[in-house]
Protein backbone atom coordinates (compact mmCIF):
# COMPACT_ATOMS: atom_id res chain seq x y z
CA UNK A 1 0.00 0.00 0.00
CA UNK A 2 1.19 3.32 -1.02
CA UNK A 3 2.01 6.07 1.41
CA UNK A 4 -0.65 8.72 -0.11
CA UNK A 5 -3.63 5.38 -0.27
CA UNK A 6 -2.57 4.41 3.50
CA UNK A 7 -3.07 8.05 4.59
CA UNK A 8 -6.15 8.26 2.40
CA UNK A 9 -7.86 5.71 4.46
CA UNK A 10 -6.80 6.86 7.79
CA UNK A 11 -8.52 10.34 7.46
CA UNK A 12 -11.62 8.65 5.64
CA UNK A 13 -12.02 6.42 8.88
CA UNK A 14 -11.51 9.43 11.09
CA UNK A 15 -14.70 10.44 10.24
CA UNK A 16 -16.93 7.87 10.00
CA UNK A 17 -20.80 9.54 9.91
CA UNK A 18 -19.69 12.23 6.81
CA UNK A 19 -18.08 8.96 5.07
CA UNK A 20 -21.00 6.79 5.90
CA UNK A 21 -23.36 9.59 4.15
CA UNK A 22 -21.41 10.32 1.78
CA UNK A 23 -20.86 6.52 0.58
CA UNK A 24 -24.95 6.66 0.94
CA UNK A 25 -25.41 8.97 -1.05
CA UNK A 26 -23.51 7.41 -3.82
CA UNK A 27 -24.77 4.05 -3.23
CA UNK A 28 -28.43 4.92 -3.23
CA UNK A 29 -28.08 6.92 -6.48
CA UNK A 30 -26.34 4.57 -8.77
CA UNK A 31 -28.93 1.73 -7.70
CA UNK A 32 -31.51 3.91 -8.64
CA UNK A 33 -29.95 4.90 -11.82
CA UNK A 34 -29.78 1.35 -12.67
CA UNK A 35 -33.05 0.50 -11.41
CA UNK A 36 -35.35 3.10 -13.41
CA UNK A 37 -32.78 2.78 -16.30
CA UNK A 38 -34.35 -1.29 -16.57
CA UNK A 39 -37.64 -0.70 -15.98
CA UNK A 40 -37.99 2.31 -18.32
CA UNK A 41 -36.00 0.41 -21.18
CA UNK A 42 -38.29 -2.99 -20.00
CA UNK A 43 -41.37 -1.41 -20.63
CA UNK A 44 -39.76 0.28 -23.88
CA UNK A 45 -38.58 -3.37 -24.82
CA UNK A 46 -41.74 -5.64 -23.97
CA UNK A 47 -43.38 -3.16 -26.49
CA UNK A 48 -41.01 -3.43 -29.28
CA UNK A 49 -41.13 -7.40 -29.25
CA UNK A 50 -44.54 -6.96 -28.76
CA UNK A 51 -45.28 -5.05 -32.04
CA UNK A 52 -42.34 -7.01 -34.07
CA UNK A 53 -44.03 -10.19 -33.43
CA UNK A 54 -47.51 -9.11 -33.90
CA UNK A 55 -46.91 -6.63 -37.23
CA UNK A 56 -43.84 -7.84 -38.06
CA UNK A 57 -40.30 -5.71 -38.40
CA UNK A 58 -41.46 -4.58 -42.24
CA UNK A 59 -44.67 -4.36 -44.08
CA UNK A 60 -45.00 -3.57 -47.72
CA UNK A 61 -48.75 -2.38 -48.86
CA UNK A 62 -50.36 -0.87 -51.93
CA UNK A 63 -48.61 -0.34 -55.08
CA UNK A 64 -47.75 3.06 -55.88
CA UNK A 65 -46.94 5.50 -59.67
CA UNK A 66 -45.11 8.34 -59.69
CA UNK A 67 -46.52 11.28 -60.97
CA UNK A 68 -44.86 13.08 -64.20
CA UNK A 69 -45.31 16.46 -62.29
CA UNK A 70 -43.73 19.67 -64.36
CA UNK A 71 -41.47 21.53 -61.56
CA UNK A 72 -38.82 23.80 -62.19
CA UNK A 73 -36.76 22.74 -58.71
CA UNK A 74 -36.39 18.50 -58.77
CA UNK A 75 -37.58 17.29 -55.71
CA UNK A 76 -35.35 16.62 -53.06
CA UNK A 77 -36.46 14.72 -50.36
CA UNK A 78 -38.54 11.42 -50.39
CA UNK A 79 -41.54 13.44 -48.58
CA UNK A 80 -41.79 15.33 -51.80
CA UNK A 81 -41.58 12.16 -53.42
CA UNK A 82 -44.34 10.47 -51.83
CA UNK A 83 -46.72 13.64 -52.34
CA UNK A 84 -46.55 12.50 -56.34
CA UNK A 85 -47.33 9.32 -55.68
CA UNK A 86 -50.55 7.67 -56.76
CA UNK A 87 -51.69 4.66 -54.69
CA UNK A 88 -53.69 1.10 -55.68
CA UNK A 89 -54.97 -0.82 -53.00
CA UNK A 90 -53.76 -3.75 -52.63
CA UNK A 91 -51.14 -6.40 -53.86
CA UNK A 92 -51.93 -8.65 -56.91
CA UNK A 93 -48.59 -10.14 -57.04
CA UNK A 94 -48.08 -10.96 -53.19
CA UNK A 95 -46.32 -14.51 -54.62
CA UNK A 96 -43.99 -12.82 -56.68
CA UNK A 97 -42.67 -10.28 -54.20
CA UNK A 98 -42.50 -12.91 -51.32
CA UNK A 99 -40.34 -15.69 -53.43
CA UNK A 100 -38.04 -12.32 -54.62
CA UNK A 101 -37.90 -11.21 -51.38
CA UNK A 102 -37.17 -14.23 -49.50
CA UNK A 103 -33.67 -14.16 -51.22
CA UNK A 104 -32.60 -11.01 -49.10
CA UNK A 105 -30.16 -12.38 -46.10
CA UNK A 106 -31.80 -10.28 -44.01
CA UNK A 107 -35.60 -11.63 -44.27
CA UNK A 108 -36.23 -14.81 -41.86
CA UNK A 109 -39.52 -14.99 -43.42
CA UNK A 110 -42.55 -13.03 -44.72
CA UNK A 111 -46.92 -13.70 -44.94
CA UNK A 112 -49.43 -12.27 -47.04
CA UNK A 113 -52.09 -10.80 -45.15
CA UNK A 114 -55.83 -9.34 -46.19
CA UNK A 115 -56.81 -6.82 -43.74
CA UNK A 116 -60.19 -4.90 -43.44
CA UNK A 117 -62.45 -3.33 -40.79
CA UNK A 118 -65.63 -4.81 -40.07
CA UNK A 119 -68.56 -4.19 -37.09
CA UNK A 120 -68.18 -7.10 -35.16
CA UNK A 121 -71.53 -8.24 -32.73
CA UNK A 122 -71.49 -10.92 -30.17
CA UNK A 123 -75.45 -10.97 -28.17
CA UNK A 124 -76.04 -7.10 -27.33
CA UNK A 125 -72.42 -6.17 -27.42
CA UNK A 126 -70.61 -4.47 -30.64
CA UNK A 127 -67.48 -3.48 -31.72
CA UNK A 128 -65.41 -2.42 -34.36
CA UNK A 129 -62.96 -5.10 -35.45
CA UNK A 130 -59.48 -5.41 -37.68
CA UNK A 131 -59.71 -8.35 -39.78
CA UNK A 132 -56.44 -9.86 -40.58
CA UNK A 133 -56.77 -12.90 -43.14
CA UNK A 134 -54.04 -14.79 -43.06
CA UNK A 135 -52.26 -18.24 -44.14
CA UNK A 136 -51.51 -20.08 -40.92
CA UNK A 137 -49.18 -21.70 -42.16
CA UNK A 138 -46.87 -18.55 -43.01
CA UNK A 139 -48.44 -16.12 -40.36
CA UNK A 140 -46.93 -18.54 -37.72
CA UNK A 141 -43.56 -18.43 -39.24
CA UNK A 142 -43.34 -14.86 -39.63
CA UNK A 143 -45.11 -13.76 -35.78
CA UNK A 144 -45.26 -14.81 -32.33
CA UNK A 145 -49.08 -15.85 -33.01
CA UNK A 146 -48.53 -18.94 -31.37
CA UNK A 147 -46.56 -18.11 -28.33
CA UNK A 148 -49.88 -15.14 -28.00
CA UNK A 149 -52.45 -17.86 -27.35
CA UNK A 150 -54.12 -17.60 -24.56
CA UNK A 151 -57.11 -19.90 -24.53
CA UNK A 152 -58.07 -22.38 -26.93
CA UNK A 153 -55.92 -24.16 -29.83
CA UNK A 154 -54.15 -23.32 -32.83
CA UNK A 155 -55.24 -26.80 -34.09
CA UNK A 156 -58.96 -26.31 -33.92
CA UNK A 157 -58.31 -22.62 -35.98
CA UNK A 158 -56.52 -24.89 -38.88
CA UNK A 159 -58.82 -27.16 -39.55
CA UNK A 160 -62.09 -24.64 -39.61
CA UNK A 161 -62.11 -22.52 -42.04
CA UNK A 162 -65.13 -20.72 -40.09
CA UNK A 163 -63.55 -20.14 -36.94
CA UNK A 164 -61.31 -17.00 -35.54
CA UNK A 165 -58.52 -16.05 -33.59
CA UNK A 166 -59.59 -13.27 -31.22
CA UNK A 167 -57.64 -10.75 -29.24
CA UNK A 168 -57.98 -11.09 -25.45
CA UNK A 169 -59.23 -7.51 -24.96
CA UNK A 170 -61.60 -7.73 -27.30
CA UNK A 171 -63.10 -10.69 -26.33
CA UNK A 172 -63.97 -8.95 -22.69
CA UNK A 173 -65.67 -6.16 -24.91
CA UNK A 174 -67.59 -8.36 -26.84
CA UNK A 175 -68.03 -10.87 -23.74
CA UNK A 176 -66.48 -13.38 -25.51
CA UNK A 177 -64.81 -17.05 -24.73
CA UNK A 178 -63.45 -19.93 -26.94
CA UNK A 179 -66.39 -21.77 -28.49
CA UNK A 180 -68.72 -19.10 -28.64
CA UNK A 181 -70.06 -17.61 -31.77
CA UNK A 182 -69.46 -14.09 -32.65
CA UNK A 183 -70.70 -12.30 -36.45
CA UNK A 184 -68.92 -10.28 -38.75
CA UNK A 185 -70.96 -7.70 -40.65
CA UNK A 186 -69.65 -8.16 -44.18
CA UNK A 187 -69.70 -4.66 -46.77
CA UNK A 188 -72.68 -6.02 -48.43
CA UNK A 189 -74.74 -5.69 -44.43
CA UNK A 190 -75.05 -9.36 -43.93
CA UNK A 191 -73.80 -10.90 -40.82
CA UNK A 192 -71.54 -14.08 -41.33
CA UNK A 193 -71.38 -16.66 -37.76
CA UNK A 194 -67.68 -17.42 -36.66
CA UNK A 195 -67.21 -19.74 -34.08
CA UNK A 196 -64.20 -18.44 -32.03
CA UNK A 197 -61.33 -21.07 -31.44
CA UNK A 198 -58.73 -19.33 -29.56
CA UNK A 199 -58.00 -15.87 -27.83
CA UNK A 200 -54.28 -14.39 -28.28
CA UNK A 201 -53.05 -11.85 -26.17
CA UNK A 202 -49.73 -9.68 -27.94
CA UNK A 203 -49.17 -7.42 -25.56
CA UNK A 204 -49.95 -4.21 -26.96
CA UNK A 205 -53.71 -2.69 -26.01
CA UNK A 206 -54.46 -1.44 -29.50
CA UNK A 207 -54.23 -5.38 -31.16
CA UNK A 208 -55.90 -7.05 -27.91
CA UNK A 209 -58.64 -4.35 -28.51
CA UNK A 210 -59.75 -4.75 -32.06
CA UNK A 211 -57.88 -7.47 -33.71
CA UNK A 212 -59.52 -10.76 -35.47
CA UNK A 213 -57.45 -13.29 -37.28
CA UNK A 214 -59.11 -15.40 -39.44
CA UNK A 215 -58.57 -17.74 -42.84
CA UNK A 216 -57.20 -15.66 -45.87
CA UNK A 217 -60.02 -17.02 -48.46
CA UNK A 218 -63.01 -16.56 -45.96
CA UNK A 219 -61.43 -12.81 -45.21
CA UNK A 220 -61.31 -12.74 -49.45
CA UNK A 221 -65.21 -13.43 -49.33
CA UNK A 222 -66.12 -11.44 -46.49
CA UNK A 223 -64.80 -8.46 -47.60
CA UNK A 224 -65.44 -8.82 -50.98
CA UNK A 225 -61.81 -8.10 -52.11
CA UNK A 226 -60.35 -8.96 -56.04
CA UNK A 227 -56.85 -9.25 -54.33
CA UNK A 228 -55.71 -12.10 -51.72
CA UNK A 229 -53.69 -9.39 -49.89
CA UNK A 230 -53.60 -6.17 -48.81
CA UNK A 231 -49.88 -6.17 -47.19
CA UNK A 232 -47.16 -8.61 -46.78
CA UNK A 233 -45.64 -8.66 -43.24
CA UNK A 234 -41.77 -9.85 -42.73
CA UNK A 235 -39.68 -10.95 -40.05
CA UNK A 236 -35.90 -10.16 -40.27
CA UNK A 237 -32.77 -11.31 -38.81
CA UNK A 238 -31.84 -7.39 -37.39
CA UNK A 239 -34.85 -5.67 -37.16
CA UNK A 240 -32.37 -2.45 -36.55
CA UNK A 241 -31.96 -2.77 -40.19
CA UNK A 242 -35.46 -2.58 -41.68
CA UNK A 243 -35.90 1.34 -42.61
CA UNK A 244 -32.80 0.63 -44.94
CA UNK A 245 -34.16 -2.96 -46.41
CA UNK A 246 -38.40 -0.72 -46.46
CA UNK A 247 -36.18 1.82 -48.90
CA UNK A 248 -34.59 -0.88 -50.81
CA UNK A 249 -38.26 -2.86 -51.42
CA UNK A 250 -40.25 0.35 -52.33
CA UNK A 251 -37.88 1.07 -55.17
CA UNK A 252 -37.49 -2.83 -56.30
CA UNK A 253 -41.21 -3.69 -56.11
CA UNK A 254 -43.05 -0.30 -56.55
CA UNK A 255 -45.00 -0.69 -53.21
CA UNK A 256 -44.84 1.50 -50.24
CA UNK A 257 -43.30 -0.10 -47.38
CA UNK A 258 -42.55 0.81 -43.40
CA UNK A 259 -40.05 -0.13 -40.80
CA UNK A 260 -41.27 -0.52 -37.57
CA UNK A 261 -39.28 2.49 -36.72
CA UNK A 262 -41.47 4.55 -38.98
CA UNK A 263 -44.73 2.57 -38.08
CA UNK A 264 -43.78 3.47 -34.15
CA UNK A 265 -41.95 6.40 -34.18
CA UNK A 266 -44.48 8.45 -32.03
CA UNK A 267 -44.48 5.56 -29.21
CA UNK A 268 -40.06 5.15 -29.41
CA UNK A 269 -40.42 8.67 -28.85
CA UNK A 270 -42.40 8.64 -25.98
CA UNK A 271 -40.47 5.67 -24.24
CA UNK A 272 -37.20 7.91 -25.05
CA UNK A 273 -38.51 10.71 -23.42
CA UNK A 274 -39.36 9.16 -20.53
CA UNK A 275 -35.66 7.30 -20.24
CA UNK A 276 -33.76 10.72 -20.37
CA UNK A 277 -36.62 12.25 -17.61
CA UNK A 278 -35.47 9.40 -15.27
CA UNK A 279 -32.24 9.43 -16.05
CA UNK A 280 -32.03 13.05 -14.97
CA UNK A 281 -33.70 12.89 -12.27
CA UNK A 282 -31.83 9.95 -10.64
CA UNK A 283 -28.48 12.08 -11.79
CA UNK A 284 -30.08 14.72 -9.78
CA UNK A 285 -28.76 12.00 -6.53
CA UNK A 286 -25.38 11.41 -7.75
CA UNK A 287 -24.65 14.86 -8.10
CA UNK A 288 -26.06 15.70 -4.48
CA UNK A 289 -23.59 12.95 -3.38
CA UNK A 290 -20.62 14.63 -5.36
CA UNK A 291 -21.63 17.96 -3.04
CA UNK A 292 -21.52 15.79 -0.15
CA UNK A 293 -18.53 13.96 -1.00
CA UNK A 294 -16.65 18.17 -1.44
CA UNK A 295 -18.32 19.01 2.06
CA UNK A 296 -16.55 16.02 3.86
CA UNK A 297 -13.00 16.63 1.97
CA UNK A 298 -13.25 20.61 2.19
CA UNK A 299 -13.93 19.51 6.13
CA UNK A 300 -10.97 17.37 6.48
CA UNK A 301 -8.68 19.91 4.79
CA UNK A 302 -9.60 22.04 7.64
CA UNK A 303 -9.39 19.08 10.67
CA UNK A 304 -5.74 18.08 8.97
CA UNK A 305 -4.24 21.64 7.91
CA UNK A 306 -1.12 20.86 10.71
CA UNK A 307 -0.88 17.18 9.47
CA UNK A 308 -0.62 18.33 6.04
CA UNK A 309 2.24 20.55 7.19
CA UNK A 310 3.84 18.36 8.79
CA UNK A 311 3.44 15.87 5.65
CA UNK A 312 5.08 18.85 3.36
CA UNK A 313 8.07 19.42 6.17
CA UNK A 314 8.81 15.60 6.03
CA UNK A 315 9.15 15.83 1.97
CA UNK A 316 5.89 15.43 0.49
CA UNK A 317 5.24 16.98 -2.42
CA UNK A 318 2.32 18.95 -3.49
CA UNK A 319 0.89 16.59 -6.35
CA UNK A 320 1.46 13.86 -3.06
CA UNK A 321 -0.80 15.76 -0.54
CA UNK A 322 -3.15 16.24 -3.63
CA UNK A 323 -3.08 12.52 -3.92
CA UNK A 324 -4.13 11.83 -0.34
CA UNK A 325 -7.64 13.92 -1.34
CA UNK A 326 -8.13 12.44 -4.64
CA UNK A 327 -7.53 8.74 -3.28
CA UNK A 328 -10.18 9.74 -0.44
CA UNK A 329 -12.37 10.53 -3.54
CA UNK A 330 -11.82 7.39 -5.25
CA UNK A 331 -11.97 5.04 -2.49
CA UNK A 332 -16.23 6.46 -1.99
CA UNK A 333 -16.42 6.32 -5.73
CA UNK A 334 -15.59 2.28 -5.85
CA UNK A 335 -16.88 1.15 -2.78
CA UNK A 336 -20.34 3.27 -3.42
CA UNK A 337 -20.31 1.49 -7.20
CA UNK A 338 -19.71 -1.72 -6.13
CA UNK A 339 -22.27 -1.79 -3.13
CA UNK A 340 -24.61 0.46 -5.82
CA UNK A 341 -24.74 -1.47 -8.81
CA UNK A 342 -25.48 -4.99 -6.46
CA UNK A 343 -28.23 -3.21 -5.09
CA UNK A 344 -29.50 -2.12 -8.13
CA UNK A 345 -29.61 -5.22 -9.35
CA UNK A 346 -31.47 -6.13 -6.40
CA UNK A 347 -34.01 -3.51 -6.76
CA UNK A 348 -34.61 -4.24 -10.32
CA UNK A 349 -35.06 -7.90 -9.17
CA UNK A 350 -37.86 -7.21 -7.03
CA UNK A 351 -39.41 -4.75 -8.57
CA UNK A 352 -40.01 -7.13 -11.43
CA UNK A 353 -41.64 -9.49 -9.25
CA UNK A 354 -44.19 -6.68 -8.11
CA UNK A 355 -47.17 -7.78 -9.48
CA UNK A 356 -49.39 -4.98 -11.50
CA UNK A 357 -52.11 -5.13 -13.86
CA UNK A 358 -51.24 -2.47 -16.82
CA UNK A 359 -54.25 -2.31 -20.13
CA UNK A 360 -53.08 0.95 -21.86
CA UNK A 361 -50.54 1.11 -24.60
CA UNK A 362 -49.45 -2.29 -23.06
CA UNK A 363 -50.78 -5.14 -21.35
CA UNK A 364 -48.68 -6.70 -18.83
CA UNK A 365 -49.65 -8.57 -15.15
CA UNK A 366 -46.36 -7.19 -13.55
CA UNK A 367 -43.64 -4.46 -14.00
CA UNK A 368 -40.89 -5.62 -16.92
CA UNK A 369 -37.27 -4.39 -16.23
CA UNK A 370 -34.46 -5.41 -18.99
CA UNK A 371 -31.28 -6.62 -17.67
CA UNK A 372 -28.49 -4.34 -19.23
CA UNK A 373 -24.68 -3.70 -19.05
CA UNK A 374 -24.92 -0.05 -20.19
CA UNK A 375 -27.22 1.10 -17.38
CA UNK A 376 -24.54 -0.37 -14.93
CA UNK A 377 -21.56 1.21 -17.16
CA UNK A 378 -23.17 4.66 -17.51
CA UNK A 379 -24.49 4.62 -13.39
CA UNK A 380 -20.55 4.60 -12.93
CA UNK A 381 -18.90 6.78 -14.94
CA UNK A 382 -21.74 9.47 -13.65
CA UNK A 383 -20.69 8.51 -9.75
CA UNK A 384 -16.48 8.56 -11.16
CA UNK A 385 -17.58 11.65 -13.04
CA UNK A 386 -19.62 13.49 -10.08
CA UNK A 387 -17.00 12.05 -7.53
CA UNK A 388 -13.76 13.41 -9.18
CA UNK A 389 -15.16 16.99 -9.73
CA UNK A 390 -15.89 17.03 -5.67
CA UNK A 391 -12.57 15.39 -4.88
CA UNK A 392 -10.68 17.80 -7.32
CA UNK A 393 -11.11 21.36 -5.25
CA UNK A 394 -10.10 19.77 -1.62
CA UNK A 395 -7.12 17.95 -3.48
CA UNK A 396 -5.80 21.19 -5.06
CA UNK A 397 -6.24 23.32 -2.13
CA UNK A 398 -4.56 20.86 0.49
CA UNK A 399 -1.70 20.82 -2.03
CA UNK A 400 -1.00 24.51 -1.69
CA UNK A 401 -1.06 24.66 1.54
CA UNK A 402 2.06 26.71 3.30
CA UNK A 403 3.22 24.30 5.22
CA UNK A 404 5.82 26.67 7.35
CA UNK A 405 3.28 29.52 7.84
CA UNK A 406 0.84 26.33 8.66
CA UNK A 407 3.12 25.40 11.96
CA UNK A 408 4.04 29.01 13.11
CA UNK A 409 -0.72 28.93 13.64
CA UNK A 410 -1.68 31.10 10.66
CA UNK A 411 -5.06 30.44 9.40
CA UNK A 412 -5.75 29.25 5.83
Amino acid sequence: MTPPLYIALRFLTHRKRALLLSLSGVVFGVAFFICMQAQTQGFAKFFIDSTLGSNGALIIRQRFQSRQMASIVPPKTSKTNVAHRQYFEGITDANEIMRISRQFSNVVSCSPVLRGTLSARAGFENATVDLYGIEPALHLQTTDLAKQIQDGSLDDFRNRPNSVIVGARLTAILNLSVGDTVQLLSPGGQYRRFGVAATARSGVGAIDSTRIYCHARVAQSLLHKPFQASMIIYKLRDPDRAPALAKHFETLFQHDATSWQEREEATLHLFLALRMSAAITVSLVILLAGFGIFNVLTMTVLSKIKEIAILRSMGYRRRDISAIFLWQGGLVAAAGCIIGCLLGALLSWSVAQIPIRLRGLISTDHFIVAWDWRHYFWAILLAIISVAIASYVPARRAAQLAPVVTLRGSSV
